[in-house]
């Protein structure tokens, strides 16, 4: 189990909240809007409302006591970068940031993002690949060059060893 803090209740960040607390993990919400807050409630630990750029809000939270802090922030690409810089200088151990831009992605990871995530854009490829390829039923892309492709097996192939 590890501690995770979830900064941007918004969508992508509820989705994420719900994935983290089915596997079991401690999960701390922050939001500016208290709606999107209560939203996220059932599937998190803890949730406070606050502003994410003030340094004197991250800091109460406790920084580095989370395993990791995804920025989930959308629509405010500004906020979201100066989230990522401080959450990196408070002393946070990995931070994963969301972008929608590949110019995005370059300043969050020269200003403090261990990884980068652009939900739409991932899953756009990965349905595009899924759904055009009668043949593929699922895949997992490890990086540009590797795949792990979950296909139907040829009938030919059925009770043959694979040597």
């Amino acid at each position: 189990m590890k501690n995770i803090l979830l900064i941007g209740a918004g969508h992508f960040g509820r989705h994420i909240a719900m994935q983290l607390s089915q596997l079991g993990h401690q999960v701390m919400a922050v939001d500016t809007d208290e709606e999107r807050i209560n939203d996220v409630l059932p599937f998190v630990t803890k949730a406070q409302i606050g502003d994410s750029t003030n340094a004197e809000f991250l800091r109460a939270l406790g920084i580095g006591n989370f395993d990791v802090c995804f920025v989930t922030i959308s629509g405010n690409f500004q906020n979201s970068l100066e989230t990522t810089s401080l959450l990196k200088e408070l002393g946070a151990k990995c931070v994963v940031s969301r972008a929608e831009r590949d110019v995005q992605a370059k300043f969050l990871l020269r200003n403090g993002a261990d990884n980068v995530v652009y939900p739409e854009k991932q899953m756009a490829i990965w349905a595009a690949k899924r759904y055009t390829a009668d043949h593929i039923f699922d895949y997992i892309e490890i990086d540009k060059q590797h795949a792990i492709f979950e296909v139907e097996v040829p009938k030919a192939w059925v009770g043959k060893s694979i040597g």
